[in-house]
């Protein structure tokens, strides 16, 4: 006895019918616009191209409003399990070729159950967006599916990690799943993301705005803040979110990929001496510091384009993840401001989500003065830096580099803010605020009789300085837990980073803190 081979024929053929997916045609003029098939996505991103789909011969239901027998191929998207560098990942990628990738009922439920998939086994899921919208056609069941696709976002959300990649259209509600995400990514090409499209905001307000100004992966990656990373094509896209993953625990209760085997014990590097500037006026590279302390010079920065004051992203120092925040003194002086807060407490918070410890390397002279940031709200937006170091349970090592003043020091993780290890160089400065305004508060009325009034200035700064804003006055204050040499920097971070990986810090139990969002 076998199988009776009619049944084996038309399963192969419903196979071949899923993966034509819209037909030959559609998958030649995306070939043509250098876009992969949403099933080739999957395979781009899997080892080997292998994975289990969810869903294949899943089909709408819908008989009304022009779908009355037409084929939507796995109802346009495909859903799938598979391995990402030997680890588990859960993925689905919409199909643009079939019915413009709309979601309906159906599409919905491919999505949830995956999704659901994901959570009880703990895996991280990617979400390849490429869709024209709701399906018109399938009425409020389209819209019911968009809601049930964003509350499971939020019941994973925190539990595994979320990796969305916009490759295509992206409108109206279909923008909120990705929103919803831990990370975007976004083709520079091919790809936009809305709301509202030109020709609804000109009805609406009368404005003329094109796709470019606000819809475009350039312009949510550096005005808007809506997407962490910018890829050059959908290939790049899969690299990036693999590589991504690749910093990333598969779910909140497991540590990260760290390589407990990679030597720790690590020689002094005196170019890091070299990093710091003849004066104070000069502004230090970050961005150089960063290569030199960490794992192979290699730093996978999120969100480098928006509120570039401020940066963050992960690598590894002696072989661990590591999350880095650092002020960029080459923009805005390093200060922090509405737009660099917000992005600094959220990347501060999804650290602390999946257990990745933090870094921080300081050289702040305040958060930034004006009328602008003062009405748009910086003493709400601030205080999200201090809310979310406050509330991370992570390890938190901090190295003063320059500059720390004002609220600014603590909203940068001192120790007063839950640090477990601060290092300062000998170049620091703590204060409420740098030496020559202070000097000039404090002592205006004998600056102003002085015979010499920039010698004594100068006399008194340094007097200042001594007393009150040194590193070792910090230190004698047991602010700081050590003065360190520039050249000592990536060893001794290396060192706190081993020994604050067994940290366990309890809280209150409460449902969540309230934010101030």
């Amino acid at each position: 006895m076998s199988i009776n081979p009619k049944l084996l024929k038309d399963l192969s053929e419903r196979r071949k019918t899923a993966e034509l997916a819209g037909g030959k045609d559609k998958l030649e003029k995306r070939k043509t616009k250098g876009q992969l098939s949403a099933r080739e996505r999957l395979k781009a991103l899997f080892d080997h191209g292998e994975f289990q789909e969810f869903g294949q011969h899943a089909a709408h239901s819908c008989h009304r409003f022009g779908l009355k027998d037409k084929k939507l191929p796995g109802d346009g998207v495909v859903c799938g399990a598979g391995f990402v560098d030997g680890r588990p990942v859960a993925a689905f990628s919409q199909d643009f070729t079939v019915g413009g990738g709309a979601l309906g009922r159906i599409h919905a439920k491919k999505i949830c159950d995956l999704m659901d998939y994901a959570h009880d086994t703990g895996i991280p899921v990617v979400s390849v967006n490429d869709s024209g919208g709701a399906r018109i056609q399938e009425g409020v069941d389209s819209l019911s599916g968009y809601g049930q696709v964003f509350y499971k976002n939020v019941f994973l959300s925190g539990v595994v990690p979320q990796v969305a990649i916009i490759a295509g259209p992206c409108a109206g509600g279909a923008a909120y799943s990705p929103a919803l995400a831990d990370f975007i990514i976004m083709t520079q090409k091919n790809a936009n993301m809305f709301i509202c499209g030109p020709g609804v905001i000109k009805a609406a307000t009368g404005e003329n705005a094109s796709l470019e100004q606000f819809a475009t992966a350039s312009a949510h990656a550096s005005v808007a803040g809506n997407i962490h990373i910018v890829a050059d094509d959908d290939k790049h896209a899969i690299e990036l979110a693999s590589e991504l993953l690749s910093f990333l625990p598969s779910n909140n209760i497991s540590d990260p990929p760290h390589n407990l085997d990679a030597n720790w014990e690590i020689p002094h590097d005196t170019r890091m001496n070299d990093v710091v500037p003849d004066t104070n006026k000069m502004p230090l590279d970050t961005h150089e510091v960063i290569s030199y302390l960490v794992d192979e010079a290699h730093f996978f920065e999120i969100m480098g384009a928006f509120a570039p004051n401020i940066i963050t992203g992960f690598a590894r120092i002696g072989g661990l993840v590591v999350g880095i925040i650092g002020n960029n003194p080459k923009v805005k002086a390093g200060t922090l401001d509405i737009d660099s807060s917000d992005k600094g407490a959220r990347f501060i918070r999804t650290c602390n989500i999946y257990n990745i410890p933090i870094v921080n390397l300081v050289d702040v002279p305040g958060f930034m003065p004006g009328l602008a940031q003062e009405r748009g709200g910086i003493i709400r937006h601030g205080a999200k830096m201090l809310f979310a170091y406050a509330s991370a349970t992570v390890p938190k090592i901090t190295l003063i580099m320059r500059k720390a003043y004002g609220g600014a020091y603590l909203a940068m993780c001192s120790a007063d803010m839950g640090a477990d290890v601060v290092y300062a160089w000998p170049t620091a400065e703590i204060a409420v605020m740098g030496a020559e305004g202070a000097v000039g508060v404090l002592f205006k009325k004998e600056l102003a009789e002085a015979k010499d009034p920039a010698k004594r200035t100068a006399e008194l700064v340094e007097e200042y300085h001594d007393e009150f804003a040194s590193p070792y006055q910090a230190a004698a204050n047991a602010m700081i837990t050590d003065v360190i040499e520039p050249a000592e920097t990536r060893s001794k971070i290396a060192q706190a980073l081993r020994l604050t990986l067994s940290k366990r810090d309890t809280r209150p139990p409460k449902k969540h803190g309230n934010i101030p969002l």
